[in-house]
Order: C-alpha cells, then sequence, then structure tokens
C-alpha cells in the first residue's frame, strides 16, 4: 500500500477530525482547487463543490468530497 493510499484510508477512517492540510491534498489528488468568492471550490471531474477553510473541516464536508470522489471510480 504506497502513502497516498494510507493517507486516504485516514481519511476514511476518521471523518470526524480531518486536518484542513489533508482535506485539500484529497481534493487535490482527484481534481483541483478553485479560488474566489466567499469560499474556495473542490473542482473534481465535472462537479464543483464549495467549502469553508476551517481546521479541523467539518464532517459534512469531507463525506460531501468522499462521496464524488466515489462517484468518479
Amino acid at each position: 500500500m504506497s502513502k497516498k493510499e494510507k493517507r486516504e484510508l485516514k481519511i476514511r477512517d476518521n471523518l470526524k477530525s480531518v486536518s484542513l492540510t489533508d482535506f485539500e491534498w484529497l481534493i487535490n489528488q482527484y481534481g483541483c482547487i478553485k479560488e474566489g468568492g466567499n469560499h474556495p471550490k473542490a473542482k473534481i471531474g465535472k462537479t464543483t463543490y464549495p467549502y469553508k477553510r476551517e481546521n479541523p473541516v467539518k464532517q459534512a464536508y469531507v463525506e460531501g468530497i468522499l462521496e464524488i470522489i466515489d462517484n468518479l471510480k
């Protein structure tokens, strides 16, 4: 298992306390972050998902991003 897979598994195992660094790393693995407006937006595939930059990231944002990623696979 590679370091990337382990880091993603760590995020999936503990949705309540994901750091902002890990959350944005996950977004950048599958897409990119668009700046502008009040909040940054995660662009993964054809889906755009706005989120609030706070540490730790709220569980709802993490679940939303993981759902988008799972739909890509």
